[in-house]
């Protein structure tokens, strides 16, 4: 693949729900380019896009895929960089990566289906980040698939930017060609992607009509110019309209509407030239980062006469392929052999050779100008978000912004002897996946994973096992309960052991009582009379409750919220000891603990639910169940309201599981510790009979 000049390329990503055809639409743009001699199919498993063994088992994308095809549009041959992404809600951290190397959008939506949440998402995701997009409809070849009805939907919910470039003409049921609402003409499909002239079916005139009206009233719109001779009664001309509505797509202020069939390969040459028509190069946008040397803003066109900068936006760690950073040069040239400066590491780098990756075949390139999309190999310090550039202009950008991943589990290697190996691999794998983070909890023995959804979590034990051959357990993890007392109560602990020669002798008379102050573990004071204890033991008496914290005697969790006064003892003038009247305050520490009406304190948790209105009940509902504590609602735009709750931690594992079966994938959540309150009494009996099993075990 030969180099492309900045103005002759074209960043597109592909978005939408699950299931919407996204993968076919790439590998379809890919067969008519001739980038491709057969279409492959998700089915077989032999797309372009999903390479991966997991995705050729589950038969749906768990990666963004780059597919660059080369295409001979009006203007001469451009260059599109399609990055194909997935569409389940677990793997959107692959989709953030993407849109931030975009420059516009394609909306898949299932015409059969209509649309769904990862539709909406994928809106959100382009208003978000001020992406032109369109909507492609899919499967028009379904009987079933209704264009009319599919616009009416997306103009209720995403308002009149939405714009039909197409009507669909179908003869016996069958999609056989479409009508071009910009020029008024028919076209009947020929050779599956081919088409010719045809008249415009009278059953669409009046369909037509409204259509029309719509995009004219847009155009006028765009300048006082047109405004004025659209009031007049005169006709635009098609250049006019098409120049309005290039203006209009890169504002975002239309998202036009096209329609086609995968598997039939019917719409594709559309398509491909409203992506030319219509969509920005990267010529005509900015890149936007800070100058590391100066701390101030910067802001330069994509220009390839400037010095060198680019953004690693994804990194692929497979042990297969090999590890690839893929990068957009957002100013300059990069060549191959050439030394980088990593502005986030402040250290140089070399770069080898020089990659553009269709799907996961390398094609080598001499060098890539600014604005393109490609990939070098191995490496060594450079990861996803960092950017380089030469060293004597180092601008720093921003990374992709990742979703936080809220659903965890505890892991552990299923052979102990796998556990270094394990740690290797998940590193590897983090390298790849930004979203997926690891933390360790030694107050419960555990190491817990945090990923945005319990499938993710199954897609990396099952990559775990087939790339680094290493198994890992994943189970529901021990929450971080404490333990404290309710009552006051006063006792005596008394050390005495005798052992020929010195013997050991440490006693304390001590007062507990509850604090709750649960962010204390204990606060400790003397009130002792006359020398009963010495003052010198008095450290030691206080490291022997502190000791005793760490573990509680009810279930082993540690201890807060506990008063202790000192109030008499006694000593022994030979036998006394630090080491005696630590342990006898440690006696005096469990001994009272039992007494005063012991409880178990479990974590709570602030969490916040956001959801389409007509879920609010279900949600609430559902955390009633849960001992939620239902705190608010907020109404947000677009039809959605913020839960705000608070609940115990332990009832939000797998929460996003059980909140994506109610909402069908439309509801989102977060949640963070406040504090710690009383357990239940089934709760604490459940908790202390797990304890007593593990101690046994």
């Amino acid at each position: 693949m030969k180099v492309y000049e900045t103005g002759s390329i074209r960043n597109v990503v592909l978005l939408g729900h699950g299931g919407a055809g996204k993968t076919t639409i790439a590998e379809a743009l890919a067969y008519v380019t001739s980038g491709i001699n057969r279409m492959g199919s998700v089915d077989d498993g032999n797309t372009l896009s999903d390479f991966d063994k997991e995705e050729k088992k589950r038969k749906f994308s768990i990666s963004t895929s780059v597919i660059p095809i080369e295409y001979k549009g009006e203007s001469g041959e451009l260059k599109m960089n399609i990055l194909d992404t997935p569409g389940y809600f677990d793997f959107v951290g692959e989709v953030e990566e993407a849109v931030s190397a975009a420059d516009a959008a394609i909306i898949v939506v299932n015409g059969k289906a209509g649309i769904e949440p990862g539709t909406v998402r994928a809106w959100e995701l382009c208003e978000a980040n001020a992406l032109p997009r369109l909507f492609f409809v899919s499967n028009m070849d379904d009987d079933k698939a209704s264009f009319r009805q599919l616009v009416l939907d997306l103009e209720k919910q995403f308002g009149k930017s939405v714009a039909p470039f197409q009507l669909p003409i179908r003869e016996n049921e069958k999609f056989v060609g479409f009508v071009n609402v910009v020029k008024m003409a028919g076209r009947r499909f020929t050779k599956m992607n081919e088409y010719e002239a045809c008249p415009i079916p009278d059953y669409v005139e009046k369909h037509l009509t409204i259509a029309r009206s719509a995009l004219l009233e847009a155009v006028a719109e765009s300048s006082d110019e047109l405004m004025e001779k659209y009031f007049a009664g005169e006709e635009f001309t098609v250049e006019e309209i098409q120049a309005a509505l290039r203006e209009n797509v890169e504002a975002c202020k239309i998202a036009p509407v096209l329609m086609g069939s995968g598997p039939n390969v019917q719409g594709f040459n559309v398509l491909l030239q409203v992506l030319e028509k219509y969509f920005p190069s990267p010529e005509s946008l900015e890149s936007i980062g800070v100058d590391a040397s100066t701390g101030e803003h910067f802001r330069a066109k994509y220009q390839s006469d400037k010095s060198l900068s680019a953004k690693i936006w994804k990194t692929i760690a497979d042990p297969f392929l090999g590890k690839y950073s893929l990068f957009k040069i957002c100013t300059g040239v990069l060549k191959a052999n050439s030394e980088i400066y990593n502005v986030n590491k402040e250290s140089m780098e070399k770069v080898g050779k020089l990659y553009l990756l269709r799907g996961n075949t390398p094609i080598e390139v001499p060098e890539l100008k600014s604005g393109d999309i490609g990939a070098v190999a191995k490496l060594n310090i450079s990861e996803t978000g960092d950017s380089i550039s030469v060293r004597n202009a180092p601008i720093l950008y921003h990374g992709p912004k990742l979703s936080e991943p809220f659903t965890f589990m505890a892991y552990r290697a299923e052979q102990k002897a796998d556990e270094d190996k394990l740690s290797t691999a998940l590193q590897k794998m983090m390298d790849e996946d930004r979203t997926i983070r690891l933390q360790a909890d030694p107050e419960n023995r555990q190491s817990l994973i945090y990923a945005i959804g319990e499938q993710q979590l199954e897609v990396l034990a099952s990559r775990l096992k087939d790339r680094y051959n290493v198994s890992i357990n994943l189970e529901k993890p021990r929450f971080a309960y404490r333990e404290t007392i309710k009552k006051t109560v006063k006792v005596q602990g008394k050390y005495k052991k005798q052992s020929g020669g010195h013997g050991q002798y440490g006693d304390v008379v001590m007062e507990f009582s509850p604090s709750f102050d649960y962010d204390q573990a204990y606060s400790f004071k003397e009130q002792v009379f006359g020398g009963a204890v010495p003052k010198n033991y008095f450290p030691a008496v206080e490291k022997g409750i502190a000791e005793s914290c760490k573990k509680g005697p009810l279930a082993g969790y540690p201890v807060v919220g506990v008063n202790a006064i000192l109030l008499d003892g006694s000593y022994h003038p030979v036998d006394s000891s630090e080491q005696a009247f630590k342990t006898a305050a440690s006696m005096a520490f469990k001994d009272a603990f039992l007494q005063a009406s012991p409880m178990l304190l479990e974590p709570i948790a602030h969490l916040n639910v956001t959801v389409p209105d007509a879920f609010t009940g279900d949600i609430m509902g559902d955390l009633n169940k849960r001992r939620g504590k239902i705190l608010g609602m907020t109404a947000l735009r677009d039809g959605k309201q913020l839960v705000e709750a608070e609940l115990p931690m332990s009832n939000l594992y797998l929460y996003n599981t059980d909140l994506r079966s109610m909402t069908g994938g439309a509801g989102s959540f977060s949640f963070y510790f406040v504090r710690y309150e009383q357990a239940p009494g089934d709760i604490q009996n459940r908790v202390v009979e797990e304890s007593k099993k593990m101690m046994e075990e």
